[in-house]
């Protein structure tokens, strides 16, 4: 005899109720948070974008990228420059570069005074970078602990190159965004802040089109073939880097995007964002809801930062051990996340006997 929880399993309104869960928070919170809060919000979104990327790498492809944060802060110093350059009067200089004796615009800032330019730098710059990264390493069949292991490397150089810049890009001290104005309304405002909230959410939701259209199609067959058996791929005929280094490219784009939200709604770009701890929770996040879900990266993204910010404004000694042991939770209990837990019957499986769940 078949359990009804079984059977419940099934049903599409059970497998996708954390989307339609993720949907109600969307549209109902932003009429009930004071703008503080929704803030709060519209950043967390925008760190799903890059959850996102990382599943596209991780969950379905198996390559575990420890060093997003390069381009998550390349996406971010781009917008960053633009909006120094927009809070300035004709032929006016950065005020922090006064401090260090810079005289004249460093060629570099300059394409940054274009929308335009700026636009495409969001997104092509770490594309671009991790498109070079990703060919230099996956041609030489770098994979597994050692791809780990090479990306959080590159991570530290990034890191301590733009730590020392301090005469081109403040260096630790960053760059204020909140003070800039955009199509005439400050950059920090409340207002503008709901606007970028619902940008982020209009973005979220193509990006996470984008990725359901390639894992659905070909391409997502050979990403999944990738992950489960390389060497049975490539006998096959088909060139394993060439995969590895377009997705670990769109990876690096979303992220790029991810970046640029985060800090126009943070008001601040540092190095800090290539911090390793910062690319470590990016992981995290995705481990927590659920590797190879897509949907599972945005909730991971969402819970862990909101239980981040409001255990840290309580007892912020306590969530650093919080963090590890979700993550251990997760390694050996909940293996496929939250959602994957859920789509696989979830409490239900409690009242399940262990044969028919076996069935």
């Amino acid at each position: 005899m078949n359990s009804p929880f079984v059977s419940a399993r099934a049903t599409p309104l059970f497998r996708y109720l954390p989307c339609l869960i993720l949907l109600i928070v969307v549209i109902i919170l932003p009429v009930i948070l004071p703008p503080f809060r929704l803030n709060l919000l519209g950043r967390f979104l925008s760190l799903g974008i890059v959850a996102l990327g990382i599943d596209l790498i991780w969950g379905y492809t198996g390559l575990l990228s420890l060093g997003q944060g390069i381009f998550f802060a390349l996406g971010a110093y781009a917008l960053g420059m633009y909006l120094q350059l927009q809070s300035l009067a004709p032929g006016e200089l950065p005020e922090f570069f006064g401090l260090y004796g810079v005289k004249s615009m460093p060629a570099f800032w300059q394409p940054f005074s274009s929308g335009l330019f700026t636009f495409f730098a969001i997104w092509v710059i770490p594309a671009l970078v991790a498109g070079i990264l990703g060919f230099l390493v996956f041609r030489n069949r770098i994979r597994g602990v050692y791809f780990s292991i090479l990306t959080q490397a590159a991570l530290l150089v990034f890191y301590n190159f733009f730590n020392g810049q301090q005469k081109l890009i403040n260096g630790t001290n960053g760059l204020k965004t909140d003070t800039a104005r955009f199509l005439g309304e400050l950059v920090g405002s409340d207002a503008m802040q709901r606007g970028l909230y619902f940008l982020t959410v209009l973005i979220l939701f193509f990006a996470w089109l984008l990725c359901r259209w390639l894992i659905k199609g070909r391409f997502g067959d050979a990403l999944i073939a990738l992950r489960d058996d390389e060497q049975r791929m490539r006998f096959t005929g088909y060139n394993p880097a060439v995969y590895k280094t377009v997705v670990f490219t769109i990876a690096g784009a979303l992220a790029g995007i991810s970046g640029a939200l985060y800090t126009v709604q943070s008001g601040i770009v540092s190095p800090q964002f290539m911090a390793v701890p910062f690319s470590i929770e990016m992981v995290i996040w995705v481990a927590v809801g659920g590797r190879g879900t897509l949907v599972g990266a945005i909730l991971g993204a969402l819970l862990i930062n909101f239980a981040k910010s409001l255990i840290s404004e309580q007892l912020p000694e306590t969530w650093l051990f919080i963090q590890g042991g979700l993550f251990l939770l997760v390694v050996t209990a909940l293996p496929d996340g939250l959602v994957g837990w859920w789509r696989n019957g979830g409490f239900k499986n409690l009242l399940v006997p262990v044969s028919e769940q076996e069935q």
